[in-house]
Formats: C-alpha cells, sequence, structure tokens
C-alpha cells in the first residue's frame, strides 16, 4: 500500500520568482542536516534553470517527508509509485551521486 499523498498548503497568485525563491529557502530549512546539505545544493544550481512546470514539481516533492527524498534520491529506497518516472527526481539523484566529487557546502541565504 502506497503512504498518503501530502495534502500540500494551496498558494494562489503565487508567482515565478516568489515559488523560486521560497523553494530556495524550503531546500535549505527541512529539519535534517543530510536533507538540508543535499537539496539546498542541489536548489542552487538548478532551480534558476527549471521552468514553471519542473519547479511545480520541485514543490511538490518537497511536501513529502525528508528521510523519504533523501533516502530516494540516494537510492536507499525505491520512491513510490507517484514519483515513477520524475525528471526532477531523477536529476536530484544524480545530484545525490556527485559523481565530480566536490565538496558540497550550504549555500548562503
Amino acid at each position: 500500500m502506497e503512504d498518503a499523498l501530502p495534502n500540500p498548503l494551496p498558494r494562489p497568485g503565487e508567482g515565478v520568482d516568489t515559488l523560486r525563491a521560497r523553494l530556495v529557502y524550503q531546500s535549505r530549512k527541512r529539519g535534517t542536516l543530510e536533507s538540508d546539505l543535499l537539496l539546498a545544493t542541489f536548489a542552487r544550481d538548478n532551480l534558476g534553470g527549471m521552468s514553471e512546470g519542473e519547479l511545480k514539481e520541485y514543490d511538490r516533492l518537497l511536501d513529502e517527508a525528508d528521510w523519504d527524498i533523501y533516502y530516494w534520491a540516494t537510492g536507499k529506497r525505491t520512491p513510490p509509485e507517484r514519483w515513477t518516472g520524475s525528471e526532477i527526481l531523477r536529476r536530484l539523484a544524480v545530484h545525490a551521486k556527485n559523481e565530480g566529487k566536490v565538496m558540497r557546502l550550504m549555500p548562503a541565504l
């Protein structure tokens, strides 16, 4: 049985610039250092080039539990069906692999 879907807070009228700024903040302030570092560096490196649709998909991903996102991105757990084929989760998983062995530090707010 699949986990219950998160119930995101509606944000009517939120513009793309405000959405992007909120996602930067929410990527950094997750509650676990591992998720903070993974998502904050992903946001720094990717949000500027994302379309509105991609930003909204990333926003939905951030509604998931921190450890779930972390384990899905690192390949420790299989994501639920609702995330099968997600380009954003695929890109996050590539980021998590850090094949270039880049030393990642928390970006400034």
